[in-house]
């Protein structure tokens, strides 16, 4: 069987035609105002893909703002290049959520958009996102399904068949072992939302 790294790098031949539809284009001009992004932030995007959220990011960020999105796919991050290599505030890179390579607290916001099921250490994952995240920033979790959603779509493919999100309880013990505070979580059909802080200490 394949990786879930092969997966993607094979996906991402189709992705945009899949993915990137006006049905989610509404979903997520209506989402991304809810995050809470301010003017002049600096924000990663983990598991980018093909950069589809990153212009709803930098419409919140503005002009002075920052965005870095990441992804272990290779073949993603060609597409994602081929979009936005001309635009000054935006930075790609090849990188694993589990290791990034980055100064602690150099972002005010990570944005983790339909990726969090298939990482493979998510106590890893969520150690390096507070590490990278300032003092009070904010991680976002989120998916254009729910959690029941997700788990059945995830079923059509063998290699990401078992990925899931935890319930409720579970993300809440992963995310405070990690150092996040203040947890909201909203799950209903068509959305899933887990907002929380960072607060480790400089």
């Amino acid at each position: 069987m394949m990786s879930r790294q092969e997966f993607f790098n094979k996906a991402a031949v189709t992705w945009d035609k899949r993915f990137a539809n006006k049905e989610l284009t509404n979903f997520l001009s209506q989402l991304v105002p809810t995050f809470n992004l301010q003017p002049g932030q600096s924000v990663l995007d983990v598991g980018t893909g093909t950069g589809i959220l990153i212009p709803f990011l930098l419409k919140a960020v503005g002009p002075t703002g920052h965005v870095t999105a990441v992804d272990y796919a290779e073949k993603m991050i060609e597409k994602c290049n081929a979009k936005y290599a001309g635009v000054p505030n935006v930075r790609l890179a090849v990188q694993r959520v589990e290791n990034l390579d980055f100064p602690s607290e150099s972002f005010d916001a990570v944005n983790c958009f339909g990726l969090f099921p298939h990482l493979e250490n998510k106590e890893a994952a969520l150690n390096q996102l507070n590490r990278v995240l300032k003092p009070g920033g904010k991680l976002i979790i989120a998916h254009a399904l729910s959690s029941a959603e997700i788990k059945a779509h995830h079923r059509k493919a063998p290699v990401v068949c078992h990925d899931a999100l935890p319930d409720r309880t579970e993300m809440k013990r992963l995310l405070n072992r990690a150092g996040f505070t203040r947890i909201r979580i909203t799950d209903e059909p068509g959305c899933y939302v887990c907002l929380s802080t960072s607060h480790q200490v400089s």
